[in-house]
């Protein structure tokens, strides 16, 4: 292998934490809107990309319910979906698990049925023609009430096999876990696995109540839980997952500069940590630009990053012998630094 950069690149990988209203790249947002008659405020696919600039999460946020306007047919929820598969293909990612945000359609008018089957259609397509396998998580947007979090919880219940776990998402900055203590227990009693977004703007208070409260099965983001050394500890012992999202992280300030984050540190205190993309379109990189910035900025050896790449596989919803025929395959490309 020539450099480090070729062989994150020639690695198959899983992908934990993307969000797939977060692919929508400009162009594709300009043919949507055309295609269902919407006006933007931007006049060309050069001044939307300029407006893809934030520092912080609610600058994001903004946009990126306004992006989802142009979001109104079964085919929309495809193309978008499908755009994001040809992008991971490129990126060598054979499995992902992608989130998506039903409550920023449904209280448009979409149907939740519009939602989820344009989606599972394309992940379907995915499957067969890229050969990339697939989970669908459902997250609720935690600035919304409990009571909103329900209706969405039952309003998917017809679509169960289709969605492997519920999650939350949106700003974190007061929205603690035990808000939706009480949906996620219900969520669990039909089944859904659970994930939650803490510790990304949150105090490691919030990594503490998504296990203790949510029972979740990974911690998207948990970036605080460095700064305490009895949730470490935890972390560690539980082997519980964290998605780390390196550019989003840079691009929304968590972290000042990439040689700041903590992803090396947590390696070293043997935390099940793995890399993702976030939001790509947003956040200027999908997964091989997210491995290639944070092992320049921590002089990653190949060795992490494989370590990185196998907590990925091993972190996520796959089936015990689907998992091990990824991992397999991923052990043919382990090496030596």
């Amino acid at each position: 292998m020539d450099n480090i950069n070729d062989y994150i690149k020639s690695l198959p990988k899983a992908e934990l934490h993307l969000h797939i209203e977060g692919s929508f790249e400009p162009e594709l947002m300009f043919k949507l809107a055309k295609r269902n008659g919407i006006q933007l405020e931007y006049t060309s696919v050069e001044e939307l990309r300029k407006a893809y600039q934030f520092t912080k999460l609610q600058d994001f946020l903004n946009i990126y319910y306004a992006g989802t306007s142009v979001l109104i047919q079964e085919l929309d929820f495809y193309d978008l979906t499908w755009d994001y598969l040809l992008k991971a293909k490129e990126n060598n990612i054979v499995h992902t698990e992608i989130m998506f945000d039903p409550q920023a359609h449904t209280s448009r008018g979409v149907l939740f049925r519009t939602v989820i089957e344009g989606i599972n259609r394309a992940l379907i397509d995915g499957h067969e023609k890229l050969g990339i396998s697939s989970k669908l998580i459902m997250s609720f947007l935690r600035h919304l009430s409990e009571e909103e979090a329900f209706k969405t919880l039952e309003e998917s219940l017809p679509y169960h096999d289709m969605i492997a776990a519920v999650g939350l998402d949106s700003s974190e900055k007061g929205y603690p876990p035990e808000l939706f203590e009480r949906v996620f227990a219900k969520a669990r009693e039909y089944g859904f696995l659970t994930v939650a977004h803490a510790g990304e703007e949150g105090p490691p208070e919030n990594v503490w109540g998504a296990l203790d409260l949510l029972h979740v099965s990974r911690i998207d983001h948990g970036n605080s839980s460095m700064l305490d050394n009895d949730l470490i500890d935890v972390l560690a012992a539980l082997q519980v997952p964290l998605t780390v999202c390196p550019l989003s992280n840079l691009r929304l300030k968590v972290v000042e500069d990439l040689s700041n984050h903590p992803l090396k540190t947590m390696l070293e205190k043997k935390l099940r940590v793995t890399v993702n993309s976030d939001d790509p379109a947003y956040f200027g990189g999908y997964l091989n630009d997210n491995f290639v910035a944070i092992a320049e900025a921590l002089s990653l050896t190949r060795s992490e990053i494989f370590q990185l790449v196998y907590n990925s596989f091993e972190a996520s919803f796959l089936p015990e012998i689907t998992l091990q025929n990824y991992l397999n395959l991923l052990n043919g490309y382990q090496t030596s630094d």
